[in-house]
């Protein structure tokens, strides 16, 4: 004679009789409730996190911008320094150009 598996019916009965409660539970008006509220508050967060991503997009565009900016007025400035040690080079070069050779 065959011997039924006891345990595995046990194990599977308990798992339906789980899995109905437990939707029961879930579907429940309290559960619903509890999942509006949390929904809510998810909502909530989301527009938190919106405004404070504008916040640092617009820190950033104001960091790059002025960053630009100095990095335009450090090349104007290099360039008046380049130009004004090219033009002393062309006085330096005039001058030594007008002065007369020794004669011996």
């Amino acid at each position: 004679m065959s011997r039924l598996p006891w345990g595995k019916l046990g194990l599977f009965a308990g798992g339906v009789l789980f899995g109905t409660a437990g939707i029961r539970i879930l579907s429940s008006q309290d559960a619903k409730k509890c999942y509006t509220n949390v929904t809510a508050a998810v909502l909530r967060a989301k527009d938190s996190v919106a405004e404070t991503v504008t916040t640092v997009r617009e820190n950033c565009d104001d960091i790059l911008s002025d960053a630009k900016e100095i990095n335009a007025e450090r090349a104007v400035s290099e360039a008046e320094a380049m130009i004004a040690d090219a033009a002393e080079a062309v006085i330096e070069d005039a001058a030594d150009a007008a002065e007369p050779e020794p004669t011996e």
